[in-house]
């Protein structure tokens, strides 16, 4: 509820009660569930007790769609809706089930929120006083309309447009994707001639904690957000400005603007150019620097990626399993990713997987640690038939990223605390809910491995890598190093 909350995910809850007269009885299997997820849910409510009377159907269905419709009204979130019974709770043998067919739903229509003329004046003149604009795209849905609009501000106008793979926008050519690696090295001042003085954004959280950091130091002049309605959070700390439309009406106004030559311009396109560089010199760095021996989460990761197939759905459990994909990058304009970086736990991503597996035909890809997938195989324990999901599992047999992130990896009690080791693998897990599975301990095995791991079949798959967290360490912190050599 609180990743659905904090994703802005429209989810309708329905809970179970016993009837009111019960509660704080010391009856079974009654504890006080109105109200239960507090501030994470958008609303709740109670349905009455007895759908006996007209009035009382009347209020059943209003609530019902009440909470559908909160649920849709963005900002999109959780609603709960709790539902006490009494008994008898079970039909006898010859009762007969039926439903009512009558029901009267409140439908609703919304629109998008409009700017005036003059408003819309107003931003364009602003935004033609800025040189240095800087847009950023945060978590949201692959959105195929905004990637017009994007490519062309970027191209007539020069405006750098950065996205994590969580962003959705690897369709957008000429989108900044590995902002995270180059901002993490801050060689010969470059963080300060990355600041904007405009900084424009849109969509949710973004994984890049260096582009963050970044944008809280070095602070432009002006921060515009974009969102139609509801709570703004200030992530960078600079907000100035809320325009209340959605994405694909402002970048598309705003890539109508005509791009001339002056000394301002030259200026942007110059800023532009310096993110630009900085992005070429981070692809490079995955030829000159993979393979590596032995076979890393990292490179393990990059090579599956790569090999993708076509129109499937990408999830990324958190932790270790986000970042490196992160790092990675995807081209692939046909696949869309998602992630619980709501709450950014790492309990939920098998069911957040699975439950695409029976939404669509697709196949859905998880790529996670084996905490994540140890924590929630309880997704596995249905009777479906999922045969279009592909889990790629990483094992280092502990809580890897502690080894990475500043702080705990300096700590004596790293290893029993934080790490928390663990000897289990997924070959059990696999043979109990029936999915093929491959273990891939060497570089010969990953490629006839990954063929199969992607073909079609009646069966899900796992493929999982076990390595140590230590080597895994060097290997990325030594991948980071190597980011300097790059001229």
């Amino acid at each position: 509820m609180a990743e659905a909350y904090f994703q802005q995910i429209p989810l309708v809850v329905i809970t179970a009660d016993r009837p009111p007269e019960l509660i704080d009885q010391l009856d079974g299997q009654t504890i006080r569930q109105t109200g239960i997820f507090g501030r994470h849910v958008k609303m709740d409510y109670n349905f009455p007790v007895d759908l006996d009377s007209n009035r009382s159907k009347w209020h059943a269905h209003r609530i019902t769609s009440e909470a559908v419709n909160c649920a849709k009204e963005f900002p999109q979130g959780p609603v709960h809706i709790n539902i006490p019974l009494r008994e008898p709770f079970y039909p006898e043998g010859d009762d007969e089930i039926g439903y009512d067919k009558d029901i009267q739903v409140i439908y609703e229509t919304t629109g998008t929120r409009q700017l005036t003329e003059s408003q819309w004046e107003e931003l364009v003149n602003t935004w033609k006083g800025f040189n240095r604009i800087l847009i950023v795209g945060g978590q949201d849905r692959f959105n195929s309309s905004l990637n017009a609009p994007l490519e062309k501000i970027i191209a007539t106008q020069k405006i750098p447009v950065a996205g994590d793979i969580i962003s959705n926008l690897h369709a957008v050519d000429g989108v900044v994707r590995h902002a995270d690696l180059f901002l993490g090295q801050d060689k010969n001042g470059l963080q300060a001639s990355l600041q904007p003085d405009l900084l424009v954004t849109f969509g949710k959280s973004i994984i890049s904690k260096n582009l963050k950091l970044l944008l809280r130091k070095h602070q432009p002049q002006a921060h515009w957000h974009i969102q139609q309605a509801g709570y703004v959070a200030d992530t960078y700390q600079s907000l100035t400005k809320v325009i209340k439309t959605d994405a694909i009406t402002f970048f598309g106004k705003i890539s109508d603007i005509e791009f001339e030559a002056s000394f301002n311009n030259q200026k942007q396109e110059n800023y532009y150019h310096i993110w630009q560089i900085e992005e070429r010199k981070s692809k490079r760095i995955f030829d000159n620097f993979f393979p590596q021996d032995p076979l890393g989460e990292f490179e393990f990761i990059r090579e599956m990626i790569n090999h993708l197939p076509d129109n499937c759905n990408l999830h990324l459990a958190n932790s270790m399993a986000v970042r490196y994909a992160n790092f990675v990058g995807l081209d692939n304009p046909t696949i869309e990713v998602f992630a619980n970086r709501g709450t950014s736990g790492i309990d939920g991503s098998s069911s957040t997987a699975v439950g695409h597996c029976l939404t669509n035909d697709k196949m859905n890809v998880l790529i996670t640690g084996d905490l994540a997938f140890f924590y929630d195989r309880n997704a596995f324990w249905h009777n479906y038939n999922i045969k279009n999901l592909r889990v790629i599992l990483l094992n280092n047999h502990a809580g890897g990223i502690f080894r990475i992130i500043n702080g705990p990896d300096k700590l004596a009690e790293l290893e029993e605390y934080f790490e928390t080791h663990q000897k289990l693998n997924a070959r059990l897990t696999a043979e109990e809910f029936g999915f093929e599975y491959f273990n891939c301990d060497k570089r010969s095995k990953l490629d006839n491995y990954r063929k199969n791991f992607f073909e079609p079949g009646s069966k899900p798959k796992i493929i999982e890598l076990e390595s140590s967290s230590i080597k895994n360490t060097a290997l990325l912190k030594n991948f980071k190093s190597s980011y300097k050599s790059i001229k």
